[in-house]
């Protein structure tokens, strides 16, 4: 605007013609021509301002359905978020907190109970309605020890489920779970500590940090809850249930040389106990024998040279001297 000032300034104080005046200041002459083309969204940017004024939280597709079916203007969505991206109503979104941490390691895995892995799969009943399984998987012998079921589960129902399992399973030495509002709980987080159980939080967006309960869901994803309809909460806990004894009695685990997880935990069982029954093949042997043992190692004559030399008759020695000059031994036995 200023330029296009300073060619008018120049046109009339000096008697110069446009084509002079642009010339001089090096200025474009349709820059100097442009008219500005009237705003055919003054009404539109007007009304969304004033809507954008009264609901603050509202983002432009919110804003949209506002203006068009409340107010009837006709307008498309693609229209109004280039006019909300020029007036900057752009919504700021609150960063969601999340636990910071390293990545936790992975254990080598020995024995049964010596972690857990915890995780949630959602689905939905014949009429809608939304139903929520707690998954939980072995991770040495990948077995699942139960899938509770139900429309909302809460930090006290997960702790219920595990009190349940530890009854028949025994005491787990450590829990991988996400981060989730139900494993990150006072409630939880005291019950684990009470009893003694570690609690591993894997990192946010990381899902591959507890992979063998991911893996577990795939499964349990495409060969249940896909090929199932539920018609009721009652009806999906049996059919879960059901697929749950399959899975660990019948179905053939690749990672496990296709042995069932059932059957990998009784051979592992089997052979833990006979190797318990096993008695060590050294004999253990007394301080009396190791001190002998000792003795007769530190002296020049083996023992059974001692015992024959006490035993044997005595015997007379002649010395005489031979013709070379050397000695010769004669031995006389008596």
């Amino acid at each position: 605007m200023s330029a296009r000032r300073d060619v008018t300034l120049v046109m009339q104080e000096h008697r110069l013609s446009e084509r002079q005046a642009c010339r001089l200041l090096e200025v474009d002459r349709s820059t100097y021509r442009y008219q500005r083309r009237p705003d055919h969204n003054a009404g539109l940017r007007e009304a969304l301002l004033t809507v954008a004024r009264q609901k603050p939280r509202f983002g432009y597709r919110r804003l949209w359905i506002e203006l068009t079916r409340r107010q009837g203007w006709k307008v498309s969505l693609g229209r109004l978020h280039r006019l909300y991206r020029a007036e900057h109503l752009a919504v700021r979104r609150l960063k969601r907190k999340r636990l910071k941490g390293i990545a936790p390691l992975s254990p080598l895995l020995t024995r049964p109970n010596q972690e857990w892995a915890l995780d949630f799969v959602s689905d939905a009943l014949s009429n809608g309605r939304g139903v929520r399984a707690l998954t939980m998987v072995d991770s040495f012998t990948r077995e699942c020890p139960a899938i509770e079921v139900d429309t909302g589960i809460s930090s006290r129902k997960v702790t219920r489920t595990l009190e349940r399992v530890i009854l028949q399973r025994g005491m787990p030495r450590t829990l991988r779970c996400d981060n989730g509002p139900e494993f990150t709980s006072r409630h939880f987080l005291g019950w684990c500590a009470d009893r003694g159980i570690q609690l591993v939080h894997i990192q946010p967006g990381r899902p591959m940090q507890n992979g063998h309960v991911e893996s577990f869901n795939g499964r349990f994803r495409d060969e249940c809850l896909n090929a199932n309809w539920f018609v009721n909460l009652a009806d999906a806990r049996d059919r879960i249930e059901h697929w749950r004894q399959e899975y660990n009695v019948e179905r053939p685990h690749s990672s496990l040389d296709y042995r069932t997880p059932a059957e990998f935990a009784r051979i592992y069982s089997e052979l833990t106990s006979r190797m318990a029954a096993i008695p060590p093949t050294r004999p253990s042997e007394s301080a009396a024998d190791r001190t002998a043992v000792l003795a007769g190692k530190g002296s020049l004559t083996p023992p059974e040279t001692n015992a024959l030399a006490s035993s044997a008759p005595p015997c007379k020695i002649n010395s005489a001297t031979g013709g070379s000059g050397g000695m010769a031994l004669a031995v006389e036995v008596r």
